[in-house]
């Protein structure tokens, strides 16, 4: 089974999310919006199918990130997110929530061995 697909986002903690958005959109030329960028490309293998990767800020007073106390969270894209969750699940790996399904693809979390909440997302590309 096919399982980590690729990076589908990258969320830290930071005092001023907005300045934050600012100073990588002058200095780094970042097209930021109040939800981070999405850097967009395309897949390696079938060059008319897009993808994106997010980044994005979060306030340092986030509950997002919980139950980790870390202060980023990654997002790893996922080819089947129902099979991989019932494969972990016979591992012992942490879920934190269940799947949750939205316009954009199918989403839970997990925690690693030393407690980083990690975002795994299924998209509806």
């Amino acid at each position: 089974m096919k399982k980590v697909t690729g990076i589908g986002g990258i969320f830290f903690k930071c005092k001023d999310p907005k300045q934050m958005n600012e100073w990588y959109k002058t200095h780094l030329g970042f097209n930021t919006t109040e939800y981070g960028v999405n850097f967009e490309w395309r897949e390696e293998s079938d060059p008319e199918k897009k993808g994106t990767t997010v980044w994005n800020p979060f306030s340092e007073t986030t509950r997002y990130f919980e139950p980790s106390t870390k202060d980023f969270m990654l997002n790893y894209r996922v080819a089947d997110l129902e099979a991989l969750v019932e494969e972990l699940k016979k591992e012992g790996v942490t879920i934190v929530d269940n799947i949750e399904t939205y316009d954009y693809g199918k989403f839970v979390h997990i925690l690693d061995p030393e407690g980083n909440k990690i975002e795994l997302w299924e998209p509806k590309d």
